[in-house]
């Protein structure tokens, strides 16, 4: 049986007119889905990890189920340095619906350190890019995407050390006492410990000694380390290396100069 070439022309028709009604009504329906980001928090686990946290509600209002609707975050320094993505996916938000979920990711901060001694010792920013994808009745891709900066308080805020205190411990050693302070802005309590290692002009390492801090967030430290340095091999000047080990970052050397 011969299907006449008018009959296909109006079905081809007809099918063009669907598809093209269904794709308006379609991205029309986009106008329809809610989507409402609650407050970027960054906060510290029982656990001594720092996790970035952004909850988001979504009503679909619209005609047609959302699938594969993904929030992907990358979160990076001043430079442009990723130091942490992660994303969350929800296979299916059907319409009517009202789904609401918080996108959590972990970020490292040994890591964060590392790309930019700035957030040791100054209060800073992060910066946040976010992006959301989605498909539309299930098919149609639509994607969407912000920038938005969430606070840092710094674990070292104004660290300093102060005029090293020489006394003479025997016949052989200098007692040395390199005064230590600074502000806890991060958002956990610091605990851990600060090593400094004493260096002479020519690299010799001639001491090192430690001591263990306990700082509540928004706390001043002021303290010291007591190091015990042999007089032969002692010059007018070389450099302190300074160390740091907590729960949350290890981190050094860090280099001050003396002298």
């Amino acid at each position: 049986m011969r299907i006449p070439v008018r009959m296909i022309g109006i079905t081809t028709t007809f099918f063009w007119i669907f598809l093209i009604a269904f794709f308006i009504s379609a991205v029309y329906s986009v106008k329809d889905l809610r989507l409402a980001f609650g407050e970027p928090q960054i906060s510290a686990t029982a656990d001594n990890k720092v996790v970035f946290s952004l909850p988001i509600a979504i009503e679909n209002n619209g005609f047609y189920n959302i699938g594969f609707f993904t929030l992907t975050t990358e979160i990076s320094d001043e430079t442009g340095f990723i130091i942490t993505r992660g994303s969350t996916s929800i296979p299916v938000i059907h319409k009517a619906d009202v789904v609401t979920i918080t996108h959590n990711m972990t970020i490292n901060v040994t890591d964060l350190l590392r790309s930019d001694q700035n957030f040791l010792m100054n209060d800073t920013e992060l910066r946040i890019y976010e992006a959301v994808s989605m498909r539309v009745a299930e098919v149609i891709p639509v994607q969407a995407s912000t920038n938005l900066s969430v606070p840092w308080g710094a674990p070292l805020y104004n660290f300093n050390l102060g005029e090293a205190e020489y006394t003479m411990y025997n016949n052989t050693h200098f007692r040395v006492v390199v005064p230590v302070s600074f502000e806890n802005h991060a958002l956990f309590d610091l605990t851990g410990n600060i090593q400094i290692r004493i260096y002479n002009s020519t690299d010799t390492l001639l001491s090192d000694g430690q001591t263990m801090v306990e700082v509540r967030q928004n706390s001043p430290y002021n303290g010291g380390v007591e190091l015990y340095v042999p007089i032969e091999g002692w010059t007018e000047s070389g450099r302190f290396e300074v160390y740091f080990q907590t729960p949350f970052f290890d981190y050094g050397p860090l280099v001050i100069r003396y002298g």
